[in-house]
């Protein structure tokens, strides 16, 4: 199998032409988030619905700093001196300890820019987050077969905009939290942070599992200094994609224990979100990628599926009527009147803005390996092994990609995919593997000046 160190070898004479189809696909990202924010102001100025003062990011101008500023630059300048060089060398169990603290560090310091309160503990406390609900569930089993009957609004019962646009999964956590005697907010954006951070860990697990551990090493640090750590301090979106993350590294790895356990997770994911069924291309990726027993790990992940998707029908939650009232509740609100014809294309300048400008040149990097690796696939009547030949760090995300794209043209994501889309996000980014290893350094300080930036010019809402 290919390593993403061999798709990355080029011969000497063409390195400067692959290095100039990078910056250009950088202009190209810079140009269409110039143009969703100029646009963007526009249509604001006209009142033409955006919902969104700093569209495409749904959040508004205020230039500011505060106590997470120094934590986070320390953090930044940390991991691009000493980090990159110690990804290469560690000990790979060290190294996963090490990366995940990173990225609790980095989300937290970036949280703390604008206060302990405002940027952790009052996140998940507004009208209309998932909280606000907590109080109000005394009976579980009630609450599960009675939910459906609360998704759409204008009726005195309806549930709060978060909870009503998700399956009960995620109330459920915040509940279960609470009867634990970890509730409110600073427990419940702490648990985000915490469980999101577990990216830095289940990705690079999953590509070392799937034979790319040097791709592992590579997209670790692009993990930690994820520039949508600014929306995973604290978001119930961090959660999910700590969940799904988790996941698909069981899935990866041997024993069916763990593929059972893995599809137990991304089964309840799907309770977490109704866009998780995009999940499926990416665990159906990981089982084409495994190199042994594919058929075993399918058939014990997807017993786990079911098994969550059943013990919920029996609690009296049936997930498509929850999809189909959710779709109602969606154009009651505020999607009624975003104009298609612009997030259609500005949810890609904001997802830019929460994966990082890496993510262009190194999914451009994907496509060149991916199509000649199509064509031999074609050729040889056996795509499937081309598929497997072209390695982790080009078909996962390419597979995220096409998620991203259903969903995007769904018209059922239109603003506030800067969070929403971080399940997909920590995917694209493994594709920073195939970017030159003496550009990396380069790449990862533009991720950091993305969140930098965005944290201190913007007030986000998570």
């Amino acid at each position: 199998m290919a390593s993403a160190t061999t798709l990355t070898a080029a011969p000497r004479r063409t390195a400067k032409p692959r290095h100039r189809a990078d910056l250009v696909v950088l202009a190209v990202e810079v140009a269409l988030l110039t143009a969703a924010a100029g646009v963007g102001f526009m249509l604001n100025a006209r009142g033409a619905g955006l919902y969104a003062d700093a569209a495409p990011l749904y959040a508004t101008w205020q230039p500011h700093v505060g106590w997470g500023t120094p934590a986070a630059l320390l953090v930044a300048v940390t991991v691009l001196w000493w980090g990159v060089r110690w990804a290469r060398t560690a000990r790979w169990g060290a190294l996963l300890t090490a990366g995940w603290l990173a990225s609790v560090a980095w989300t937290l310091s970036l949280a703390l820019v604008d206060g302990w309160s405002a940027g952790l503990t009052e996140r998940l406390t507004v009208q209309a987050e998932y909280l606000t609900e907590v109080p109000g569930v005394h009976d579980v089993p009630a609450m599960l077969a009675g939910f459906t009957d609360r998704i759409l609004d204008f009726q005195p019962e309806s549930w709060s905009t978060h909870t009503a646009g998700h399956p009960p999964g995620a109330l459920l956590l915040f509940v279960g939290l609470d009867r634990v005697g970890l509730g409110g907010g600073t427990v419940a954006g702490l648990a985000c942070v915490l469980v999101g951070a577990t990216v830095a860990v289940s990705v690079p697990v999953t590509l070392r599992a799937l034979g790319a551990p040097d791709a592992a090493r590579a997209v670790l640090p692009f993990l930690v200094l994820l520039p949508g750590a600014v929306w995973m301090g604290a978001s119930a979106d961090a959660m999910f994609a700590g969940v799904i993350a988790a996941g698909l590294a069981l899935l990866a790895v041997r024993g069916p224990a763990a593929a059972a356990l893995g599809g137990v997770l991304l089964g309840f994911a799907l309770y977490l979100s109704y866009g998780f069924v995009l999940v499926g291309m990416l665990a159906l990726a990981v089982l084409v990628l495994r190199p042994t027993a594919r058929l075993r790990a399918l058939l014990a992940g997807g017993a786990g599926v079911v098994a969550v998707a059943v013990a919920f029908s029996l609690a009296g939650f049936h997930w498509w009527e929850g999809y189909r009232l959710v779709v109602e509740r969606y154009y009651q609100g505020w999607a009624a009147e975003r104009p298609y014809a612009y997030w259609v294309w500005a949810n890609l300048a904001a997802l830019l803005l929460s994966a990082g400008p890496a993510v262009g040149p190194a999914l451009r990097r994907t496509m060149v390996a991916a199509t000649g690796r199509a064509r031999a696939g074609w050729r040889r009547a056996a795509l499937a092994t081309a598929v497997r030949d072209a390695g982790p760090a080009v078909v996962l995300p390419l597979a995220a990609a096409v998620a991203v794209l259903g969903a995007d043209l769904s018209g059922l994501s239109k603003a506030e995919v800067e969070r929403i889309w971080l399940p997909f996000a920590v995917w694209l980014l493994a594709a920073a593997a195939l970017l030159p290893a003496g550009a990396r350094r380069w790449w990862l300080a533009g991720q950091a000046v993305t969140a930098l930036a965005v944290n201190h010019l913007l007030w986000t809402v998570s």
